[in-house]
């Protein structure tokens, strides 16, 4: 047994005033007691002065195929396998090291994620290749389907192999050149297909959707989660409060993929979208800022590994998007902690500070819930029980 000790504490929910006491066994939380309560005898207690103790982060949105490099998605059907699994180990040791214990894949190419052998490290929910029209967004991934007899097997093959999660593009994206942002990819029967076969088969489904249109597809078809959220048209952006409320109602999680490297200019086709809209990072943090005050589920995820201005790691970063756009601090640590588990199915294993769960844990000098950037400062990372990152 081992314990971990702050007078600072976010349990993955809520601030614990006091702080709190982890006591440790194995690679599962034993108890969870007041920062002053004695431990047994023998047991050893790490207790940083300064630091806040908070669930290990849940990154949403990753790509761990992704090397973050200028062709990271296009160089994809060149690799061979040894090299995509040289890029996902080095990927999974990148969110480890900014406290990141748990991450949900949306997209690799050839299984090359969720059929790699477990491993030490983040806990990994994957999607497999994602669905996606032929030549659509992300298309060289594999996942390339059209309607609906073949939108229900590619669904069926995703279950098969183990993905965890389904992931559609319901719109096209920035990184595949020839596809439009504010248009659908599929018809709305084709999306309901997608969301059907899925919920059939036990597993839930995230949609790729930037298109207004494509978020009311999502809506629609029932989709648990909707990715980027962007309410692109051809001449704005932004999801109308009607539609926020309806998102709120359905429960549907929203994960607006927050998150840039400092210093990193955009790709060509983000840059034009960001000078002739104004979708700016600030911008879009206000925009996810309102989804959340309009009672909408807002999750945090990077969309990390798709170019320079998405390395892994960067999760804190978003989080940080998130408060400067008028989120509350404590609003935003649920948002990549206990929340996050849950939108990834794993809120029965991580994401808090509770007994029986995975021992998952982070140390960050100064107090998050005050200065969010406290999350850059990571002391100690422990991932299911065994201490990695900067301290370790």
């Amino acid at each position: 047994m081992r314990g971990y000790r702050a007078d600072r504490a976010f349990d993955g929910e809520r601030v614990v005033p006091g702080g709190a006491l982890v006591l440790v066994e194995g690679g599962h939380i034993v108890g969870v007691e007041p920062a002053g309560a004695a431990v047994p005898d023998g047991v050893p207690v790490t207790a940083p002065p300064g630091a806040t103790l908070l669930p290990g982060l849940v990154d949403t949105h990753v790509h761990l195929c992704g090397d973050s490099g200028p062709r990271a998605l296009d160089q994809l059907p060149e690799l061979a396998p040894e090299q995509l699994d040289a890029i996902v180990a080095a990927a999974l040791q990148q969110q480890l090291a900014a406290g990141v214990t748990a991450v949900r894949d949306l997209g690799d190419v050839r299984w090359a994620v969720v059929e790699r052998a477990p491993l030490t490290g983040p806990t990994v929910v994957a999607a497999g290749p994602p669905i996606t029209s032929p030549r659509g967004h992300c298309w060289s991934m594999g996942g390339e389907a059209a309607g609906v007899p073949a939108l229900r097997a590619a669904v069926r093959e995703r279950a098969e192999r183990g993905a965890g999660v389904v992931k559609v593009m319901a719109s096209g994206g920035a990184m595949t050149a020839g596809t439009d942002l504010a248009a659908c990819q599929f018809t709305a029967a084709e999306v309901r297909a997608v969301v059907a076969e899925a919920h059939r088969l036990g597993l839930p489904v995230t949609v790729h959707a930037h298109a207004l249109a494509a978020v009311r597809q999502a809506l629609d078809a029932g989709a648990d989660g909707i990715e980027h959220c962007s309410g692109l048209t051809a001449t704005g952006w932004g999801v109308p409060p009607a539609l926020a409320g309806q998102l709120a109602r359905a429960g549907t999680v929203v994960c607006p993929t927050l998150g840039l490297a400092p210093g990193v200019q955009p790709p060509p086709r983000v840059q034009e979208l960001i000078d002739r809209l104004g979708m700016t990072e600030p911008a879009r943090a206000e925009e996810a800022a309102r989804l959340h005050a309009a009672g909408v589920a807002v999750v945090s995820g990077v969309d990390s590994g798709i170019g320079p201005g998405k390395p892994h790691g960067l999760l804190p970063h978003a989080i940080a998007s998130l408060v400067a756009g008028g989120v509350p601090p404590a609003e935003a640590l649920a948002s990549a902690t206990g929340r996050a588990a849950q939108a990834c199915g794993l809120g029965g294993r991580t994401g808090r500070l509770a007994a029986g769960l995975d021992a998952d844990l982070l140390l960050v000098d100064g107090d998050p819930a005050v200065d969010v950037t406290a999350l850059q400062r990571v002391r100690l990372v422990v991932s299911r029980g065994r201490e990695v990152g900067p301290a370790a």
